[in-house]
Order: structure tokens, then C-alpha cells, then sequence
């Protein structure tokens, strides 16, 4: 277990790489199904993603709530990391969490244990950073939606066999709704509120 005087700096350029890893975020935001490169960060405890964890340094802080899965809060040293690099605080209830961080997709709780927002404040929803085996690899989806120029194939391995009817439902609750980050080690796909997913044939 590291202790907290132990732990390295997340990243070697603070500054630089959460500039980096902010830009990639909202790229990947503005063309969901698009595969983005971010800053890396270092000394990640497992089962902890550098992607994962490069996004905790970039959008965490003192007002962000996040919610640790099972996989995530296994020991202390996911909860720990976080603390000490954000200062967001890690809660135990879903409901009210600004991220949820889903180390094992098989865990990932219903969404309704999340926050949509409000007609008033959509933005205050909760944004899943789900950790998937591969975002090259695996079965083919079709995205729609803004920010794609007609439709743009996915291929990923997500191991969560409902995810499309989950994201089926989502759609219907725009603009309240859950935002997605799929999280392959230094790549991240981001799939907002608004995209639409179906299986591709063939």
C-alpha cells in the first residue's frame, strides 16, 4: 500500500499535460465515437488506467463527488491517489457523485443510481469514466448523432452486455442524461448524452 508521502507527481508538466488531457477531453466530446490520445499520467495505482487517471488530475477538484466502483475501492489507494492529487472528495453515495469512476464494466450500477441532472441544470449529471479491455478491438457500433458527419464505426471490447439498451434509455431523457468516457489505457472515446448506438450488422 503507498502512503502518501510515497506518491510521484501525477504528471512531470502539470500545467502542459492537464492543458493536453483537457483539449483531448473536449475533443473527444465534440467527435464522440473518435478515438483520442491523452497525457499519461504516472505512479497510477491499480486498477487504475493512466487514461482514467490523467482525466482525474485534468476535471477533478474540491466540487467534483466521485464514486469509486468495487474493483476501485478495493483497497485505499485508488481513494488515496485521488485525494491527494484533487482533493475531490470520494463519496459512498452514487447519487449525488460528479464522476463515477468503473474500473470492472460489469459492476457499473444501473444508471438511475446516478445523477441525471435537472430540466433546469442538465449539467449537473454524472459523468461515467468506464475502463474497457480495447477501443480498436472487439464487436462494430454505429454512432449518430452531433458532432458525427452521418455515422462513424466503434469497435470495442466493453463486456457489459445491456450497454445499448442502457444508452437507449439515456437518449430518451435529453437533455438530462449520462455522459461516457470509455478509458483503454491512453486512449478515450467519449459517447455524450446525445449519441446514438446500434450493433453494426456483418
Amino acid at each position: 500500500m503507498t502512503t502518501i508521502a510515497e506518491m510521484p507527481a501525477g504528471f512531470a508538466d502539470k500545467v502542459a499535460s492537464a492543458q493536453s488531457t483537457f483539449r483531448s477531453v473536449m475533443d473527444a466530446m465534440a467527435r464522440p465515437g473518435q478515438i483520442q490520445r491523452i497525457e499519461a499520467a504516472s505512479g497510477v495505482p491499480a486498477p487504475l488506467m493512466r487514461g482514467s487517471a490523467a482525466i482525474a488530475l485534468t476535471l477533478f477538484d474540491q466540487d467534483t463527488p466521485v464514486w469509486l466502483d468495487a474493483s476501485m475501492a478495493a483497497t485505499s489507494d485508488v481513494a488515496k491517489w485521488i485525494k491527494f492529487h484533487t482533493s475531490a472528495p470520494v463519496i459512498a453515495g452514487a447519487s449525488v457523485c460528479s464522476f463515477a469512476l468503473i474500473g470492472e464494466p460489469r459492476q457499473l450500477p444501473d444508471f438511475d443510481n446516478f445523477s441525471f441532472g435537472t430540466g433546469e441544470y442538465p449539467d449537473r449529471s454524472t459523468t461515467i469514466i468506464l475502463q474497457v479491455a480495447s477501443l480498436t478491438d472487439g464487436p462494430a457500433y454505429e454512432l449518430r448523432g452531433p458532432g458525427i458527419d452521418g455515422v462513424t464505426t466503434l469497435r470495442a471490447t466493453i463486456d457489459l452486455p445491456d450497454w445499448l439498451d442502457r444508452l437507449a434509455l439515456n437518449a430518451t431523457l435529453f437533455p438530462r442524461g449520462i455522459d461516457l468516457v470509455l478509458v483503454a489505457d491512453d486512449s478515450i472515446v467519449a459517447i455524450p448524452r446525445t449519441t446514438r448506438l446500434v450493433a453494426k450488422e456483418g
